[in-house]
């Protein structure tokens, strides 16, 4: 089955606060994932598309606490604009977010 290429992300915020201005993209930044505010206890999972990226990088996250502070946390690999992986899990906790990558199988 051919599947589009791109990563499907999965954003949790496990934090006892909303963070808000999330945006998911690649160091190409081509496409870019943006959701106005992610409650406490609510995630959301949206895909990626990848169709016209060209070179190799890596994925970003980037949203606002509610202290104001801009957090950027980013990992994963992708070549000649191809996507490694399926899918990323960020999973945003008070003092830090952690990451979480399907890796390839070799």
């Amino acid at each position: 089955m051919f599947k589009e290429n791109g990563i499907e992300v999965k954003i949790k915020n496990n934090s006892s606060e909303p963070i808000t201005n999330v945006e998911f993209t690649t160091t190409e930044r081509i496409e870019i994932i943006k959701v106005e505010r992610i409650e406490p206890n609510e995630s959301i999972t949206e895909f990626l598309s990848m169709k016209i990226n060209k070179s190799d990088g890596a994925y970003t996250l980037t949203f606002n606490r509610a202290n104001g502070m801009k957090e950027l946390s980013g990992g994963g690999y992708y070549t000649n604009g191809g996507s490694l992986d399926h899918w990323v899990d960020f999973e945003v906790e008070n003092d830090t977010t952690i990451v979480k990558f399907d890796g390839p199988i070799y």
